[in-house]
């Protein structure tokens, strides 16, 4: 029996991933802002909060984290100074920080137990390829959950630990529809060579592999899912 503890999963990606994960051979602990196992990342407290909660939960053992839980909240330059550097660690606390935070707590419980372990970190194709003016932070957060995942995977993977990120580009959640909206729609659908934005069970699918199935080797890898938008 695999136990799984996945954040951000309340909608959208998440929750497609949280779908694809049920069943038999898996225990799910799903943590949104809201509901039975609710925590909100905005607090530092949190993280740490939430790992307790579903180890008790998991009766005393994870083997996988999928970190999902973000924001996308737009922070242009012509905000006063405080508000803009507000906005830019409000985004960097609940992308980045609490990610790194769940991290720590898994790798420390896997070599404390001797077991292996594996991380799943949703970036998004802005790690690499930038964003908007008005979402410096969005895209720093991103790149920093990439090169911490790197990280993760080059200095445990002759423990059993294995780290992937995924990155993807506009998937059909309400918050993509949203800027899809705000950008023109079509004008930016031009810009997919797929000629579509991304459905969350494709991203699940592929969360799914590297929580269960991706060999060993393939620690470390970023896997992109954006219809060929972006080619590194």
């Amino acid at each position: 029996m695999t136990h799984i503890l996945l954040t951000g999963a309340s909608r959208g990606i998440g929750a497609a991933i949280a779908q694809s994960l049920s069943g038999e051979g898996t225990r799910l602990v799903g943590q949104s802002r809201r509901g039975g196992m609710s925590a909100d990342f905005n607090d530092p407290a949190a993280p740490q909060a939430l790992w307790r909660k579903s180890l008790d939960a998991l009766d005393g053992r994870i083997d996988v984290l999928i970190n999902n839980a973000g924001i996308f909240e737009a922070t242009p330059l012509e905000l006063d100074h405080d508000d803009w550097v507000a906005g830019w660690e409000r985004t960097m606390r609940v992308n980045l920080t609490a990610s790194a935070e769940l991290c720590r707590l898994a790798v420390r419980h896997w070599q404390a137990e001797g077991l292996p372990g594996r991380i799943v970190n949703i970036a998004s194709r802005a790690a690499y390829r930038g964003d908007s003016p008005a979402h410096w932070h969005y895209a720093a957060s991103k790149a920093g959950m990439v090169g911490m995942t790197k990280s993760i995977a080059r200095g445990y993977a002759s423990q059993g630990i294995l780290a992937f990120a995924i990155c993807p580009g506009f998937t059909m959640t309400g918050m993509a529809e949203d800027y899809l909206a705000s950008r023109g729609g079509d004008k930016l659908l031009a810009d997919i060579p797929l000629g579509r934005v991304a459905d969350p069970e494709e991203v699940a699918k592929l969360a799914r592999f590297c929580a269960l199935e991706a060999p060993p080797s393939m620690t470390g890898a970023v896997l992109d899912i954006n219809g060929a938008s972006y080619v590194r």
